[in-house]
């Protein structure tokens, strides 16, 4: 079983304070740390699993500058057995459809009978990659996987709905599957695992080598800025009178009273 698995390298913005940059159109990132986006760790843990049952190989890809090298080599030490990277220097900016035309172009001439992304990049939050790959490459796609168990040629997956339904499909390899977090469980890489990716060559192709094509850019970031505070939350403090009289006096100010 041949797995193709697009990974991308985001910065870590859970606990930590973003500021806009300059340009009004990207983050202050020189204090930000970096890691694999957290729905493609799954998604690669995925294919190692898959990869230890029926054998086979995995290629992980990303479109990133240099420093993504680092966590392909992650992903590496992880399971993975070759890497690429799209030299995204060589490209303008970019939106979900350009990203996913690129990937197209690196990996039509791949073998694979399963290509798996995350559902979900947190630096964006677009979920329009993978399945826009899927169509662009005319192969059946699953979005939010959270089961999947492949035969030869068939796979059956459970994708995740509203509501806390979910919903069976049995779709034909070679199949495209966006993987949800909760999967399974992401392993850590041993340190000697990691030493041994080091020493791996990692394939570098950049515009010379995407097939000549019209690269469209369906949308333009034109500005990014900090959500304007819209409420507040006030705690009474005192006892069960004070505090009710507080609240009378709020009450009061606000003219609900």
């Amino acid at each position: 079983m041949d797995i193709i698995v697009c990974i991308k390298r985001v910065p870590q913005t859970a606990e930590a304070d973003v500021t806009i940059d300059s340009s009004g159109k990207d983050i202050e990132k020189d204090r930000l740390s970096f890691d694999m986006n957290e729905s493609d760790s799954y998604a690669l843990e995925e294919a190692v699993l898959i990869k230890e049952k029926f054998g086979g190989t995995i290629t992980v890809i990303s479109l990133g500058h240099q420093d993504t090298e680092d966590t392909l080599r992650i992903a590496l030490a992880k399971g993975a057995d070759n890497a690429i990277r799209i030299k995204a220097e060589d490209f303008d900016e970019l939106d979900g459809y350009k990203t996913a035309q690129i990937l197209k172009s690196a990996i039509s001439d791949l073998n694979y009978d399963l290509i798996f992304t995350g559902c979900i990049a947190t630096d964006d939050a677009y979920s329009q990659v993978g399945v826009t790959l899927a169509e662009l490459l005319d192969i059946p796609h699953a979005s939010l996987v959270i089961n999947i168990d492949t035969s030869e040629k068939r796979a059956h997956v459970h994708r995740e709905l509203e509501g806390g339904l979910t919903e069976h499909l049995d779709i034909s390899l070679p199949a495209l599957c966006t993987i949800q977090t909760g999967i399974n469980e992401p392993r850590y890489a041993s340190l000697i695992a990691i030493r041994r990716a080091a020493k791996k060559e990692i394939k570098v192709i950049g515009k010379e080598e995407i097939e000549k094509e019209n690269l469209l850019l369906n949308t333009q970031i034109e500005e990014l800025f900090i959500p304007p505070k819209t409420k507040e939350i006030e705690f009474l403090t005192g006892s069960p009178a004070e505090s009710a009289s507080k609240l009378a006096k709020i009450f009061k100010e606000k003219g609900l009273i």
